[in-house]
């Protein structure tokens, strides 16, 4: 789904429809950790059952996350939902897309290639995965300069 402005002087200022994605990077296979998938099988087993109650109510869009019927979640919507599940876990507030850098930042601090981290993100060019995600740690910086310290004793 994307977010494109409404022309036709309604009410709202963005509608949300299905189109194609903004680059080519866009369309791509995330590998995602095992216990997120199992997660995922776990959900969509109740998406079924959902359909299977709701027959010819429910609206098939192929979405993972969507309203009971199939339509799609409002982004806001979805928004609040995450708010309301981060104060229940004692979590303090942060948006969707932080995940996004989280992720990015510690992969990076794991010692993930950027090349790596840069395809997964989706980003054309790995200057913008390095310039946005390569703000990790000081400990990074020490493990760095202790690789090389190591690399110059055996030399």
């Amino acid at each position: 789904m994307i977010r494109v402005r409404n022309r036709d002087g309604g009410e709202r200022k963005h509608n949300h429809v299905f189109g194609e994605p903004k680059t080519k990077e866009s369309r791509r296979t995330i590998p995602i950790p095992q216990d997120v998938l199992e997660a995922l099988r776990r959900h969509k087993a109740g998406q079924s059952q959902e359909k299977l109650l709701l027959g010819q109510a429910y609206q098939d869009k192929g979405l993972v996350f969507c309203q009971a019927d199939g339509k799609p979640i409002n982004p806001r919507n979805f928004a609040r939902s995450f708010d309301r599940m981060l104060k229940r876990a004692g979590l303090p507030h942060f948006r969707i897309h932080d995940l996004r850098h989280t992720t990015a930042t510690l992969l990076l601090k794991q010692g993930e290639n950027p090349k790596v981290v840069q395809t997964i993100l989706g980003h054309n060019q790995i200057a913008i995965t390095l310039d946005l995600y390569s703000h990790v740690s000081l400990d990074l910086e020490i493990r760095a300069m202790d690789k090389l310290n190591t690399m110059l004793k055996k030399g």
